[in-house]
């Protein structure tokens, strides 16, 4: 019987240079998508349990303990992040607490690729590809929201102040990259305030 293999959403996507930022798939990254009640205290504790941390409730943030991180998505819906080898520890863990409790646990590691862009500027890439005002306070580390990007459905984590991941559906990861390595080009690049540069 053959054997499972994993094959990253951008597998043969075109090599990134020539940017005015880092841009790379993170790739080996395991998900599970927890859904569940935050009013129901046996649901809060079980994951609790689970996890060794609380789930972050409220919206927009994301919580985090060793290498394994949360982020919240709705009044209802958690995506948990950590190594793809740890994930299915980590689901096991949750079927084990959440039994008998009203939730779901899913292994969706395989649904989404994660794109990082990373340096100064990545803003401004990311916000030729959203409405996002990602230069207002709103957006500090730590902070997670779903978005449309690029006309298709997306999640941005701000990781650190110029470090963000965006995860988008498998079937999109081509276009997704794409797009990102076109408005990255350092011939692309802009300046939001003041005289731009002229390209060569």
């Amino acid at each position: 019987m053959s054997e499972l293999s994993y094959n990253s959403p951008l597998a043969g996507a075109a090599a990134a240079t020539g940017f005015s930022i880092s841009l790379r798939e993170i790739s080996g990254r395991g998900m599970i998508d927890l859904r569940g009640l935050t009013s129901d205290e046996a649901f809060m504790s079980a994951a609790h349990d689970a996890l060794g941390f609380a789930l972050p409730t409220e919206p927009r943030t994301s919580a985090a303990w060793g290498d394994v991180r949360v982020l919240w998505l709705s009044v209802d819906q958690w995506l948990i992040l950590s190594t793809r080898s740890k994930a299915q520890e980590i689901l096991a863990n949750l079927h084990k607490t959440l039994q008998g409790i009203h939730s779901l646990a899913v292994d969706v590691s395989d649904m989404r690729a994660v794109i990082r862009l990373e340096g100064e500027g990545s803003r401004e890439v990311l916000m030729k590809g959203t409405s996002l005002d990602l230069l207002s306070g709103e957006f500090t580390p730590g902070t997670c929201r779903r978005m449309r990007y690029a006309e298709i459905a997306a999640l941005l984590h701000v990781v650190e102040e110029t470090v963000f991941d965006v995860y988008v559906f498998r079937s999109y990861a081509h276009y997704a990259w794409d797009f990102l390595c076109a408005t990255a080009k350092e011939s692309a690049k802009v300046k939001l305030f003041g005289a731009q540069d002229v390209p060569a």
